[in-house]
């Protein structure tokens, strides 16, 4: 079949041997980029292109032009693309001979660079998995190529693992590729399931050997031994993060100069958020979500793709460090009184473009003019937030370190503006990228051009003079170069020393000795200009470069210096207060309010409500009233704030004290899994035994409802039962919300002294309510249902039978006589009254919106 096939056809296919062979091949045509055989079938359809055939093999193209935006739909399908490139100008192949192609880079879901195809507000990760050697740990192994961020976490086993790969979100992970799985290959493999990882990339076995990848590392960072990291001695750290640098430095050919250091995160100091509470308090935007309905998108008023990302990142993961708690808060303070600042602190770092991703662009090399031009108009902002800085940064140790890390860099800022023209082409083959004076050979190449075309001009006018041809025309395309157009009709005019080129539909164009001599100075100016340009870009670009290092502490001191100012500004602008974040047990916030549901447009006025809650006395609210009143509202703003404290923010509320707390924990609403093949009920207990088997004294857990999916008494029982466990079990003993119209629970505070009972305050108006969405001390004596039900708007008969057959069973449980009632004739409408639950399936879940209410 190989020896059918035409050489060009033959040379893609050893292109598609010699590359990583899940990767599709984009292969440079011309101006297209082309794929054939199977990659082309995939591509037609992934990529909505037209299939055709060539040399009986099926194919398919894009423009080169447009390469990024369907790098993009590649990249978001979860599939990778190898990008094979012309070595060499076609023009200069001689004899038959096949144009000399590379594969210049492989672009996968966790290594993409380009702009086009990155979110500026999240990050973009690559993740290597390896089990600890010790215990039943695993070290996780992250690189974000597009920065050049690079760190380890050690979960201490495998629901840890998943909740790491969920919070990180990885956009491909790789894993060794081994003839026998290891013992835990399928832990591994499994987890990355269960975390939602789409990309999952099996790469040569030996990457992952601990002594390889050690080895691999000391030589990147130029070190002798990785103690300088903090991550010496760990067999496993070392296979993980070596895998990853081997992989794209080996694999898809990448320079990785930008990746300067390995760190060790912690996952002590921080406050675990899982999965699941970060979707219940609704923290992040999800795809085809309400727009500002997440407390990203409400803290969120950064004017860095920097500072956003890293806003994002704090709020994954709030701190579980008081000092460190405290350093943010002082800054936010300092920030706050210093007002007049802020305003032009915020201005100067909206003229920052994305620094930390532009200087990771040139050191790939994938990086323009452009980019460095970025680099340096970034660096031009410095100054003035130093200037604007100097003052609050005397109030907070955070921002004195951030002002000590923004270095102007002023000697490479002359450097690039001295070089760069002000408006730049979007490619370097365009021409016009280096300033004019710059260079006086530079400049002697372009006045060539200049007098070039201006000798064209001119040539036009005395040729049409000369032959009275008036509509002669001396055009230029690349193919042919320069020649004389002449119409059909004038042909007979021609002179003899025009030499035929090319017959046209409406005419001929023709050549002269004297226009092809002009022509081969003009041309010879142009490509010499072109060359000395990119030299003297390349020049550049390797000074840039080598100040890779200095130019990322700058960036990383304008991100935190854009999420410190944006947690400011928000605090004034919302009306929040600083809260005091200790040690202790208490949770004691005075009029808190929800910081998403407050900013929704069209909301109701929002009322505040307080919450008080501590491992003593007030370990378990037990929270009771009808639906849509606002208990899940309150359970969520309380959860909220506790996280707002930690992540070093001001708070929604008039006051807060909040101890410590090491994990947000909720089991709010439930829906089917039907991909895993799990119920409601089944997912609803699974949630709440991972609450039981992880929570700790140190924990707050947020429970809107329990065993609602199942049978009445079933449900009840289970949610008494839980609700003794969380008091009793001192290994968890933690701080509980937990709303629920099982009436029932409300008796536990008779018998544990930790339970304490709470309403929400409702009028009562005819046959109707008024929801107050006021928390008041004890339990609600009424579940209003039906009252609801109306609101809702169910027909009048359904509400009047309801009514009756309320009322029947609560004389049935008055005189002990269980059952439900025999339907009976209809009846004249009753006024709605007492609707205790202790026998009577509970209501719907209170939701409004996606947040709940």
């Amino acid at each position: 079949m190989a020896d059918e096939l035409t050489p060009m056809l033959r040379q893609y296919r050893a292109m598609k041997q010699e590359m990583d062979g899940d990767a599709l091949l984009l292969f440079r045509l011309g101006d297209f980029y082309e794929l054939f055989m199977d990659d082309a079938r995939e591509a037609a359809s992934l990529l909505g292109l037209a299939l055709t055939h060539r040399a009986g093999q099926p194919m398919c193209g894009i423009p080169h032009h447009a390469l990024d935006s369907y790098l993009a739909k590649i990249v978001r399908a979860g599939r990778k693309a190898a990008i094979c490139d012309q070595m060499e100008d076609p023009k200069s192949v001689k004899g038959g001979r096949m144009v000399r192609r590379e594969i210049t880079r492989i672009v996968t879901p966790g290594t993409v660079t380009e702009e086009a195809l990155l979110a500026d507000d999240a990050d973009n990760y690559l993740a290597s998995v390896v089990p600890d050697g010790k215990g039943e740990g695993f070290v996780v192994g992250i690189l974000e190529l597009s920065t050049g961020e690079f760190f380890c976490e050690r979960p201490d086993g495998r629901t840890a693992l998943v909740e790491a790969l969920r919070r990180l979100a990885p956009r491909e992970a790789i894993v060794p590729d081994r003839a026998e799985p290891a013992p835990r290959d399928g832990e591994v493999l499994a987890a990355l399931s269960e975390a939602g990882v789409r990309c999952v990339t099996p790469v040569d076995e030996w990457y992952f050997d601990p002594a390889s990848a050690h080895d691999f590392l000391l030589r990147h960072f130029g070190v002798a031994s990785l103690d300088g990291f903090g991550c010496e001695g760990v067999p496993a750290l070392s296979a993980a993060a070596g895998s990853l640098l081997r992989r794209v430095g080996e694999d898809l050919r990448r320079d990785l100069g930008h990746v300067r250091s390995l760190r060790l995160r912690a996952s002590a100091g921080f406050m675990t958020l899982d999965e699941t509470t970060c979707a219940h308090l609704n923290l992040f935007p999800v795809p085809g979500g309400e727009p500002g309905a997440s407390l990203y998108e409400a803290l969120n008023a950064t004017r860095t793709p920097m500072g956003a990302r890293l806003l994002h990142g704090w709020i994954a993961r709030p701190l579980f460090d008081e000092a460190r708690i405290r350093a943010r808060l002082d800054a936010v303070a300092a920030l706050i009184a210093d007002r007049g600042s802020l305003t032009p602190l915020r201005d100067a770092l909206g003229g920052v473009r994305d620094l930390a991703r532009a200087i990771a662009r040139v050191s790939l090399g994938r990086g323009g003019a452009r980019d460095v031009a970025a680099i340096s108009a970034s660096l031009r902002a410095v100054p003035a937030l130093r200037e604007r800085l100097a003052r609050a940064a005397g109030a907070s140790a955070l921002l004195a370190d951030t002002l000590d890390g923004l270095r102007p860099l002023p000697e490479l800022t002359e450097r690039i503006d001295a070089t760069l023209a002000d408006e730049l082409p979007a490619a370097l083959s365009d021409g016009g990228v280096i300033r004019a004076g710059f260079s006086p050979e530079l400049d002697r190449l372009r006045d060539a051009q200049r007098n070039g075309r201006a000798w064209v001009a001119e040539y036009q006018a005395a040729e049409a003079a000369r032959t009275g041809i008036r509509n002669l025309k001396v055009r230029y395309n690349r193919v042919f170069g320069y020649f004389i157009e002449v119409t059909s009709s004038q042909l007979g005019n021609v002179p003899e020393n025009y030499s035929r080129k090319q017959t046209i539909a409406n005419g001929e164009r023709f050549t002269t000795s004297e226009l092809k001599e002009r022509e081969e100075l003009i041309a010879g100016a142009e490509a010499h200009a072109l060359q000395l340009e990119a030299e003297l870009f390349e020049a550049l670009r390797a000074e840039v470069v080598a100040r890779t290092g200095e130019v990322q502490a700058v960036a990383a001191a304008i991100a935190r210096l854009d999420a410190l100012c944006s947690l400011a500004d928000r605090a004034l602008a919302l009306g929040y207060v600083r809260p005091e974040v200790d040690g202790s047990d208490e949770i004691d916030i005075r009029g808190g309010r929800h910081p998403i549901v407050e900013l929704l447009p069209g909301a109701e006025r929002f009322v505040p409500n307080d919450a008080r809650l501590n491992c003593r006395d007030r370990q378990i609210m037990v929270i009771t009233g009808p639906n849509m009143a606002g208990k899940s509202t309150y359970l969520r703003q309380t959860a909220l704030i506790v996280i707002l404290a930690q992540i070093g923010s001001y708070v929604p509320a008039d006051a807060a004290r909040i101890g410590l707390v090491d994990r947000v924990f909720t089991r709010v609403g439930a829906a089917d899994d039907l991909a895993r093949g799990r119920s409601t009920f089944l997912v609803e207990m699974q949630e709440t035994a991972n609450i039981l088997n992880n929570a700790t004294p140190r924990s707050l857990i947020v429970l809107d409802e329990i065993g609602r999916g199942t049978s009445t008494f079933d449900g009840i029982s289970i949610a008494w039962a839980v609700a003794e466990f969380l008091h009793d079990e001192p290994r968890v003993k933690a701080k509980t919300l937990f709303a629920t119209h099982y009436h029932e629970l409300t008796d536990l505070a008779l018998a544990k002294s930790g339970v304490v009972n709470c309403s929400v305050l409702v009028r009562e108006r005819g046959d109707g309510i008024v929801f107050l969405r006021r928390i008041v001390e004890g339990p609600a004596d009424k579940s209003y249902g039906i009252a609801v039900a109306k609101l809702a708007g169910m027909p009048e008969p359904v509400l009047s039978r309801a009514r009756q057959i309320l009322a029947n069973l609560e004389r049935q449980e008055v005189a002990g006589a269980p059952g439900m009632p025999a339907p009976a004739e209809p009846a004249a409408p009753a006024a709605a009254g007492p609707q205790r639950v202790r026998r009577a399936r509970p209501a719907a879940d209170d939701r409004q919106l996606t947040l709940g209410f």
